[in-house]
C-alpha cells in the first residue's frame, strides 16, 4: 500500500527485455535507505518487487501483465520515474490509499500554465469512469491528485509548484501515456452496493441501511 506522495524521482539505468518479461535497474538515493530485496516499490504508480539492491540502484522485474497494462513498457535508459516505498503503520497518510495496481493508461491531452501552476487534462478509459468523481482522488503515475473537473471521457487536475518540482509530471508532454489508478474506496462501495442489489444484503448491511446513512 502507498500514499501517492512521491519520495524521489529516479533514473532508469537499464532495461533488459527477455521474451514477454523485463527487468529494470533504477538509480536512486533516498528510497534505497533501509530497502531490502522483496520490498515493494511503486514505480510510476506500479507496485514492483525489489529483486536486488546495490549502493546506487535497485533491480525489479516486470511481468507480462505489468508490461501489457502500464506505461512501463515504454521505459528507456535515462527516463525519470516517480518512486515511493510502501507505507509503514506509522507513516503520515498525506495522499490517499494507493495500491500500485494500475487500472488503466491515460494520455496527456492538454497542458496549460499559469504563473508557477499547471493544469493538465488526461483521457479517462471508459471502464474507470464510474470510480472517478469531481474533487475525488486519483493516482497519475503514482502521484495522488485531486480531480478538479470531470468530462465525459477525460478529467482535469491542477498541479501546484511543489508537485511539478518533485515528480516527473513537469516533464510530461501532450500525447505522453500515464498510469492511472482509481480510489480503492470507490471500488469497494460499488461492490457492496452491487452485491446488496442482487442479494438484498451486503455482509449483513442492507442497501436501505447504507442509503439511510448517506452512502
Amino acid at each position: 500500500m502507498f500514499t501517492g506522495i512521491i519520495e524521489e524521482v529516479g533514473n532508469v539505468k537499464s532495461v533488459q527485455i527477455s521474451g514477454s518479461t523485463a527487468a529494470i535497474e533504477i538509480e536512486a538515493a533516498r528510497v534505497l535507505e533501509s530497502l531490502q530485496p522483496g520490498d515493494s516499490m511503486a514505480v510510476n504508480g506500479t507496485c514492483l518487487t525489489v529483486r536486488s539492491k546495490r549502493p546506487q540502484f535497485f533491480l525489479a522485474e516486470l511481468s507480462h501483465e505489468t508490461l501489457a497494462r502500464t506505461n512501463l513498457r515504454q521505459l528507456q535508459p535515462g527516463n525519470r520515474v516517480n518512486l515511493e516505498r510502501a507505507l509503514l503503520p506509522t507513516t503520515r497518510l498525506g495522499g490517499h490509499f494507493v495500491q500500485g495496481h494500475v487500472d488503466g493508461v491515460g494520455k496527456v491531452l492538454t497542458i496549460e500554465s499559469e504563473n508557477e501552476f499547471a493544469f493538465y487534462r488526461f483521457s479517462l478509459p471508459s471502464p474507470m469512469k464510474p470510480y472517478v468523481v469531481e474533487k475525488g482522488s486519483i493516482a497519475v503515475d503514482g502521484i495522488s491528485l485531486t480531480v478538479s473537473k470531470l468530462d465525459s471521457d477525460s478529467f482535469h487536475v491542477a498541479i501546484i509548484p511543489h508537485t511539478l518540482e518533485n515528480t516527473n509530471l513537469g516533464e510530461r508532454q501532450t500525447g505522453d501515456l500515464v498510469n492511472l489508478e482509481c480510489d480503492l474506496l470507490a471500488k469497494y462501495v460499488e461492490s457492496l452496493l452491487n452485491h446488496g442489489a442482487s442479494s438484498n444484503r451486503t455482509s449483513g448491511l442492507t442497501v436501505e441501511y447504507l442509503k439511510e446513512r448517506g452512502y
